[in-house]
C-alpha cells in the first residue's frame, strides 16, 4: 500500500477524489486518504466514455473488501477515456492512487469549478 500522500500538483474535493488540470482535460482518482479508509479493492465498476458527470455527484463505484462506494466526481464534464487496467487490477488504486490508480479523464464542461476545490495543504487540513 503507497504511503500517506497528497501531491501540490492536484486539486482535491472534499469528497476524497483529486483532479489533475491539463487544460480542458482532468484526470480523476480518489485520495490516499480515500483508499486507505476503503481498504484493499476488489473492483472498480467504471462509467462509459461519453457519460456526463456532474461535481459533486456520483460517476463511478468501488468495491473493497469492506463496502462499496461511490466515487465523487471533483468536477463536471464528458468521461473521455476510462483506466481500463483496474478493471482487472483495481489494487492500483491503493498501490499508486495518483498514477497507475487513476479512474478517468474527463473533458471539462467549466474549467471554472477548478477555482472551487482545495489545494493540497487545504485538503490535508481538512482531514484532521
Amino acid at each position: 500500500m503507497a504511503e500517506a500522500s497528497y501531491p501540490s500538483d492536484l486539486k482535491y474535493h472534499e469528497e476524497h477524489d483529486w483532479a489533475r488540470i491539463d487544460g480542458d482535460i482532468a484526470t480523476f482518482g480518489v485520495t490516499w486518504y480515500a483508499q486507505d479508509q476503503l481498504g484493499e479493492l476488489v473492483y472498480f465498476d467504471p462509467p462509459e466514455i461519453g457519460t456526463q458527470v456532474q461535481q459533486g455527484a456520483p460517476y463511478a463505484e468501488v468495491e473493497s473488501v469492506k463496502a462499496v462506494s461511490d466515487v465523487i466526481a471533483p468536477l463536471s464534464g464528458e468521461i473521455v477515456e476510462v483506466n481500463e487496467a483496474l478493471a482487472g487490477g483495481p489494487e492500483s488504486i491503493n498501490d499508486d492512487p495518483y498514477n497507475e490508480g487513476w479512474m478517468v479523464k474527463v473533458r471539462l464542461s467549466d474549467v471554472g469549478e477548478v477555482d472551487s476545490l482545495l489545494d493540497a495543504a487545504a485538503y490535508e487540513a481538512s482531514l484532521n
